[in-house]
C-alpha cells in the first residue's frame, strides 16, 4: 500500500527570518534532486510563506535521507534544521491536510490564498511528472472535503481572534483614510507577520524595521512591507501616523523623547504596544495627539472573540475528524482499484474472444441479434464480477491489503 508522509517546518516552530533559510529557493531543482536521490513514488512541494511542506506517497521511505536531502538542497546543518521539523504520517498526515484546506492551520484562521497556493503546487509536481494517481486524487479530496468545511462553518468569518488582526481592526475604527498614512511595523515576529498579512489584504502600504536589518529584508520579502534601518527610523518615529510594536524586550523601544515632536501635528498618532513586557514608555500617553493602546487592551478584545468562536473552533475540528475518517476510506479503496480493472479489463478480453468464437460457430450475421448476445454476455461478466469486486473494495476501504495481494496471486496478476 502507498503510504502517506507529511515533513514540514512552519510559522508554528519558525519565525519568518528563520523559515527563509528552509525553503527551496529553486523549486524544479528541488523536484529533479529528490527524483534523483530518493526513490519516492510521488511528491508534492507545498511552499508558502508560512510553511514548507513536502507531501510524499512511497511504498518504501526512509525519513532520514529524506532530511538529508533537505539539509543539502538549502545548504543547512543538521542541527540547525532538526528541531524544527514536525512529522506526520498516514491517518494524521491525512489530519493534517484537511487542517490546511479547511483553513484551521493558518495564521490568519480562514484565509483563502491557502487554497490557491495549493492548486499551484500540484501544477508545478505534475509539471515536473511527480504526480499521479495517488496524491493528485487525495489533493482533489481534501480540497472539496476542505471547502465543504469552509462552507459549513463560514471559517472565513471566524477570524480576527488573533491579537495581530484584532490590533489591525483597532486601528481602522481609529484612524480614518487609513491607506494615505504612513504605518510602520517594528519586529519580525509571529503577531508581526499577522499584522502584516492584514495590512497587505486591505492593500494599506507600510514600513517594517527589526533591530537586525536582515531580518526586516527577509520579512518584507517573505510577507511585505518596506524593509528600513532600524537604528535611523526610531528617531524618526514621530513622523508615522500608525505604529505597530510587537517586540521581545525588556528595555522601552520607543521613548518619550522620541515622539514629542507629535504634538505639532493636526491629527492623532495611534501607537499599540503588543510586546510584553511593554516597550513604549508610558508617559507617552499623557502626550497630545497620541493614542497609546496596549497589550491589555486588545487582549480583553481577543478574549471576548475567543469565547466567541470557540464553540465554532470545536465544530470545525469535529468535522475535519470525521472528514479525515472518510479521507482514509476513500484512499484505502483506491488500492484495490487497479486489480479491480485489470480483472475487469482481462474478463472482457475471454469474453470478447469467446463471443467471436459463438458467433462464427454458429454462422450470425443479423446485426441486431449479435448487439442481443453481445449485451447478454456483458450482463453476465458485470452479474459474476460486481458483488466480489464490490466486497473487494470494501475490505479494502478496512485496510485489509492483504487479500488484494491474495487475489493477484489467484489471477496471476504482478
Amino acid at each position: 500500500m502507498n503510504k502517506i508522509i507529511n515533513l514540514r517546518v512552519t510559522f508554528r516552530k519558525s519565525p519568518i527570518h528563520i523559515l527563509e533559510k528552509f525553503t527551496f529557493k529553486n523549486i524544479n531543482e528541488a523536484y529533479r534532486h529528490f527524483k534523483k536521490h530518493l526513490k519516492l513514488d510521488e511528491l508534492i512541494i507545498l511552499q508558502t510563506c508560512n510553511r514548507i511542506e513536502l507531501f510524499i506517497s512511497a511504498k518504501n521511505y526512509d525519513i532520514s535521507e529524506i532530511k538529508k536531502s533537505w539539509f543539502k538542497l538549502t545548504k543547512l546543518t543538521r542541527l540547525e534544521l532538526e528541531k524544527r521539523f514536525e512529522l506526520d504520517e498516514n491517518d494524521d498526515a491525512y489530519y493534517h491536510l484537511l487542517r490546511i484546506t479547511s483553513g484551521i492551520d493558518s495564521m490568519v484562521i480562514g484565509e483563502e490564498q491557502i487554497l490557491h497556493q495549493i492548486k499551484e503546487s500540484i501544477l508545478v509536481a505534475k509539471k515536473m511528472g511527480y504526480v499521479n494517481s495517488f496524491l493528485d486524487l487525495l489533493f482533489d479530496k481534501a480540497l472539496k472535503m476542505g471547502l465543504e468545511i469552509r462552507k459549513n462553518t463560514n471559517i472565513n468569518k471566524n477570524g480576527g481572534t488573533s491579537i495581530g488582526t484584532v490590533a489591525t481592526k483597532i486601528v481602522e475604527s481609529n484612524v480614518n483614510e487609513l491607506n494615505s498614512k504612513k504605518i510602520l511595523l517594528i519586529g519580525t515576529g509571529m503577531a508581526s507577520t499577522i499584522i502584516a498579512k492584514s495590512l497587505k489584504i486591505r492593500k494599506y502600504n507600510f514600513f517594517v524595521i527589526s533591530r537586525n536589518f536582515d531580518h526586516a529584508k527577509s520579512f518584507a520579502r517573505k510577507i511585505g512591507g518596506t524593509p528600513l534601518q532600524f537604528q535611523k527610523e526610531i528617531f524618526r518615529i514621530y513622523e508615522y501616523d500608525v505604529i505597530f510594536v510587537v517586540v521581545s524586550t525588556a528595555t522601552n523601544v520607543i521613548k518619550y523623547n522620541y515622539v514629542t515632536k507629535t504634538k505639532n501635528k493636526p491629527h492623532t498618532t495611534v501607537i499599540l504596544d503588543l510586546s510584553n513586557p511593554r516597550a513604549v514608555d508610558e508617559k507617552i500617553a499623557l502626550l497630545r495627539n497620541i493614542k497609546l493602546i496596549d497589550l491589555d487592551q486588545v487582549s480583553n478584545m481577543v478574549q471576548i472573540n475567543t469565547k466567541i468562536g470557540m464553540k465554532k473552533t470545536i465544530e470545525i475540528k469535529k468535522m475535519i475528524e470525521k472528514k479525515a475518517i472518510k479521507l482514509k476510506l476513500y484512499m484505502n479503496r483506491l488500492e484495490a482499484e487497479p486489480t479491480i480493472n485489470e480483472i475487469f479489463r482481462n474478463t472482457n478480453k475471454l469474453r470478447i474472444t469467446e463471443l467471436h468464437k459463438a458467433l462464427k460457430m454458429l454462422g450470425e450475421k443479423d446485426n441486431s441479434r449479435i448487439r442481443i448476445i453481445d449485451e447478454l454476455t456483458k450482463s453476465i461478466v458485470e452479474c459474476a464480477l460486481s458483488r466480489p469486486m464490490n466486497n473487494l473494495r470494501s475490505v479494502s476501504e478496512n485496510g485489509n491489503f492483504e487479500i488484494i495481494n491474495n487475489i493477484k496471486k489467484i489471477f496471476d496478476y504482478n
